[in-house]
């Protein structure tokens, strides 16, 4: 072999040993094609029902942005991509601006908010239980969990503490099997969202864990949380930052504790996110079929809103965090400059306005359309006539009372 030959090898392989140190350890898969040859379109995104239920007003059932800015009024984000979301002022009740507001949808941990409502006022807090474990069956393969044991006894003020900051499916299962089972509590949960005309949610699992015509909409968890900050027990749970939860028990020794941190990342900061100003709670989950779910409170001043995002298609972890927080910068800064495009309507026993016609239930088509405060955060103070919930340097009131007023209720319409 001549010397350029053999000078030609050499470099050769020097030029592919990087080549074989990065090839990847698959080969890249073949892209999709239609059948012809030609690369396949990629699925359209699902989009949402032509005819929506009119619970709070008639625009709130139709589909797209719907807001009436008056003069100086700032203009909605530009970077919204969640399916459905809501702005609404969380004691007035009016809905400063809507998206897809009744679109159903699967809630995730949301759902979560429901459950609370429903049970938070039939178990004592202090009530102990012995976990047993039948408690546990049912807890879906890669739930969230707080590390509740077999074995082992926890009060109900700690379960709770697991439901709301750890989004436990755990402590979820326990409770209910503490109110008769998951069967009546799913009949129990059913039956209070009917009560609160949130009507377009059909409830399958107490935790929001995937399950085929499990779905809510924004309009119906923004009415869900509005409700559950009515209990004194819930504002202070939504509104917890940290806590102490109880770990393993082993006999002659005093019960060991961890420290569980709440997944709101608004609340904690957690994932390179600030805290939002004035945040207190609510609830946020995540699954495969709904992907990101929040609904959020905070107030500013003497203004107080609820907002809620269901399914950004932006990506990534804080993206549902992120346009919640841009919707309540709109929502404050909009404050007397918007015309309401509905309302949050009152329970069926506090809605005594004879306006609009009575809405139905979607129970025959349940199908998808498509407490240790930390940092300053978490501590809860009742006050005459609503709560104020102290977190993150703001403050929070609930009015207790329903407003009266025209009920601009309509019809549901039942869509496929």
């Amino acid at each position: 072999m001549s010397a350029k030959t053999t000078a030609l090898t050499v470099l050769t392989a020097a030029l592919l040993v990087p080549t074989v140190l990065v090839a990847p350890a698959h080969a890249a898969p073949t892209p999709p094609t239609d059948g012809k040859g030609r690369p396949a379109k990629a699925p359209a995104a699902p989009a949402p029902p032509a005819s929506m239920s009119t619970v709070g007003g008639s625009l709130l059932g139709q589909p797209g942005t719907q807001v009436n800015l008056l003069p100086g009024a700032p203009a909605l984000p530009t970077n919204l991509t969640g399916r459905s979301w809501i702005v609404a002022d969380a004691e007035s009740g009016e809905v400063l601006a809507a998206y897809n507001a009744h679109w159903r949808l699967p809630p995730a941990s949301t759902m979560k908010m429901l459950f609370a409502d429903t049970l938070l006022p039939n178990l004592p807090k202090d009530r102990v239980h012995k976990v047993t474990d039948e408690d546990m069956e049912g807890v879906g393969p890669g739930s969230s969990l707080v590390g509740v044991k077999e074995d082992h006894e926890y009060s109900v003020h700690d379960l709770w503490l697991g439901v709301f900051l750890r989004s436990g499916n755990d402590a979820v299962h326990v409770l209910s099997a503490m109110n008769g089972g998951v069967e009546k509590t799913v009949k129990d949960m059913q039956a209070h969202a009917e009560e609160l005309q949130a009507l377009d949610t059909h409830v399958v699992s107490p935790d929001g864990y995937d399950a085929p015509e499990q779905v809510s909409s924004a309009y119906d968890l923004t009415l869900i949380a509005r409700s559950g900050l009515q209990k004194q027990d819930f504002r202070e749970y939504c509104g917890t930052a940290s806590a102490k939860f109880p770990g393993l028990q082993e006999p002659g020794k005093p019960r060991d504790h961890f420290e569980i941190q709440n997944t709101n990342r608004l609340m904690t900061g957690a994932g390179g996110l600030s805290p939002y100003k004035g945040i207190a709670g609510v609830k946020n989950g995540t699954t495969t079929m709904a992907g990101s779910t929040f609904t959020g409170a905070a107030q500013q001043g003497s203004r107080k809103l609820l907002v809620t995002v269901m399914n950004p298609g932006a990506g990534g972890a804080n993206s549902v965090y992120e346009e919640t927080a841009a919707l309540f910068d709109w929502g404050f800064a909009a404050a007397g400059k918007v015309k309401p495009v509905g309302e949050l309507v009152p329970p069926k026993s506090a809605d005594t306005s004879p306006h609009g016609s009575p809405a139905q239930s979607h129970e025959n088509n349940p199908s998808a359309d498509g407490l240790v405060p930390g940092g300053g955060m978490g501590t809860a103070l009742g006050v005459a006539g609503g709560a104020l919930v102290v977190l993150a340097g703001g403050a929070y009131v609930v009015n207790r009372r329903w407003p009266r007023g025209r009920r601009s209720r309509g019809r549901d319409e039942e869509f496929v």
